[in-house]
């Protein structure tokens, strides 16, 4: 059998509510000649039903079914099953625009230096809806998504990106220790292998909606985010990255030994707070803690001061005592311990 030009990889786990819309936007392509890879990770729902009928309908679809084993575990099987020289990522609660994998073959055939291309995308809600955000456009060349590292500002979307399989495989493919923040770590191990950007054109419609992954695991993904932002600088100063044989990442006090030098936690933590602040699961949840820890070790009052606002507003105005009297405690730059001593 002769190989497609494109392998679509999508994993899914009890994605019933979005999912034949975002398979449709797939089939529906300018560009057909795919294959459809959809791994159900052991849904519950209706998942695989709504998959086989679509593999019923339409041959490119191969449908894959096992028990639940996880996002990572599901993508590194997806490129294993592949077998076309592009793979093009998509979700199960996202659409494609009709000329996404046109647009993106005609780039990676042209740029041969380029071994992963994204696309600008709309933002919708949970009903199709614009849904409003403020956020830079993604990077559009190399250069540019380089500075973005930088400056930790978006790189790219995942399920609008194409890559190329043996890149991506030469790079390891996905960490497992990455839960929920994967993708970032792959695209920074990348980084120094090959090229990527994005087409400024917005051909993917990105949902937004309570149950998603960034919603209910915000905090895990911001530590593990962070950590893959250190790793990246290790590598570029020419220090060995300790996470690249790790499966779990390790408690944030212990980064400091993992990494082998002072200061490694106490920077995570800065990083994390920071991200958090607008999280409302976060700072109701376990991150609280962590903002609390970050002050006492004389880290920024950045936002600090609204989210105490925020807190009242979510119903938390014990929080909000904690983190004032925790700002009033002490002068920006001071920690816990010198405000004591003071």
């Amino acid at each position: 059998m002769t190989a497609p030009k494109i392998s679509v990889a999508m994993s899914v786990y009890n994605g019933e509510r979005f999912l034949a819309e975002a398979i449709q936007s797939v089939l529906i392509q300018t560009f057909g000649d795919f294959e459809f890879l959809i791994l159900d990770d052991g849904s519950t729902d209706s998942s695989r039903a709504i998959i086989s009928s679509a593999a019923a309908r339409d041959s490119r679809v191969r449908a894959i079914s096992r028990e639940n084993r996880g996002l990572i575990a599901s993508l590194n099987q997806l490129l294993d099953e592949a077998r076309a020289p592009y793979i093009a990522r998509m979700d199960a609660d996202d659409i494609c625009k009709p000329k996404r994998f046109e647009r993106q073959v005609a780039f990676l055939e042209s740029h041969p230096d380029y071994g992963v291309i994204g696309t600008w995308t709309d933002d919708i809600d949970e009903d199709g809806a614009p849904y409003r955000i403020t956020a830079a456009d993604l990077p559009t060349t190399h250069e540019a998504f380089v500075q973005a590292i930088e400056n930790e500002a978006p790189l790219i979307c995942h399920p609008a990106v194409m890559m190329r399989r043996e890149v991506v495989l030469a790079a390891g493919g996905y960490h497992a220790a990455f839960r929920h923040c994967e993708d970032l770590d792959l695209w920074l191990r990348l980084a120094s292998m090959t090229k990527l950007a994005s087409i400024p054109e917005h051909l993917l419609l990105y949902r937004h909606y309570a149950g998603q992954v960034s919603s209910r695991h915000a905090v895990e993904q911001q530590i593990g985010a962070a950590i893959a932002r250190v790793a990246y600088r290790e590598r570029v100063a020419g220090r060995p990255d300790p996470t690249a044989q790790i499966t779990t990442l390790p408690p944030i006090d212990t980064l400091d030994t993992l990494f082998a030098r002072a200061g490694v936690a106490r920077e995570v933590r800065a990083m994390v707070a920071q991200a958090l602040l607008y999280s409302p699961v976060a700072i109701r949840g376990e991150g609280f803690d962590l903002l609390l820890r970050h002050l006492a070790e004389g880290g920024s009052r950045e936002g600090m001061w609204r989210t105490v606002a925020r807190l009242i507003r979510l119903g938390e105005p014990l929080r909000a005592a904690r983190l004032t009297y925790a700002l009033l405690r002490m002068t920006p730059g001071q920690s816990s311990e010198q405000a004591e001593a003071a």
